[in-house]
């Protein structure tokens, strides 16, 4: 592979990194109410739900679904639902009101958090998020090809690829992550961290019913 086309697959996916989605929203979420050390689970659950949609792609399997009408659409349906899930939950998040002693003060103060998922479930949540995200699909399909060399193997090209768009959104993620966990101390009160809940589950749920539109590209 040459320097020029790692380069300019480096741009693209950085544009692609940085692009909102549902990947980010959920790294939003996570990294304000858990924190960037918990949200770093549910990171890595994006970076292997990316690598396996790079691998379908790599595969063929990828262009199968393109060009499959049905195919298609039973993934975008799924990711879709998994979405509106996803917000749905966050929408009903629980908030715990756990009792803490007040030094030096004869009365009661409520601390609210939100309940932590296992690390299991969080990094399951990210896979799924990016495994059955159609988008990440028609990018594969249309996009990487554009950056592979049929004069040199396959395998190779697909891991420097993989590796690249795995460090960038790693990184990104992480950034959403961080950005959002700085806003923490404003939401200690119940109603805010409520209202916060709702408007990344609102996020979330709008994302998943705009994927029922995402369309296939025609086949030839």
């Amino acid at each position: 592979m040459h320097f020029t086309t790692w380069l300019t697959f480096f741009f693209a996916a950085c544009v692609i990194a940085v692009s909102p989605g549902s990947g980010a929203v959920l790294s939003m979420s996570h990294g304000l109410n858990y924190g960037v050390k918990k949200a770093s689970g549910t990171i890595m659950g994006l970076q292997a739900g990316l690598l396996l949609i790079l691998a379908i792609a790599g595969a063929g399997v990828g262009s199968i679904l393109m060009a499959s009408e049905f195919a298609f659409s039973v993934v975008k349906t799924i990711g879709a639902l998994y979405l509106i899930y996803l917000g749905i939950n966050q929408w009903r998040a629980k908030i715990d009101v756990a009792a803490e002693n007040d030094a030096g003060a004869d009365h009661t103060a409520n601390a609210a958090k939100t309940q932590v998922p296992a690390m299991s479930k969080r990094f399951l949540t990210g896979f799924l998020t990016n495994a059955t995200n159609p988008k990440g699909i028609i990018f594969m399909v249309a996009v990487l090809p554009q950056f592979i060399s049929h004069d040199a193997p396959l395998l190779p090209q697909l891991l420097i690829l993989g590796v690249t768009m795995c460090a960038i959104d790693l990184l990104v993620m992480h950034g959403y992550a961080f950005a959002a966990s700085t806003m923490q101390r404003y939401f200690r009160d119940p109603k805010w961290l409520k209202s916060q809940n709702r408007f990344f589950g609102g996020i979330l749920m709008a994302i998943g019913a705009a994927l029922f539109f995402v369309k296939r590209s025609p086949s030839n």
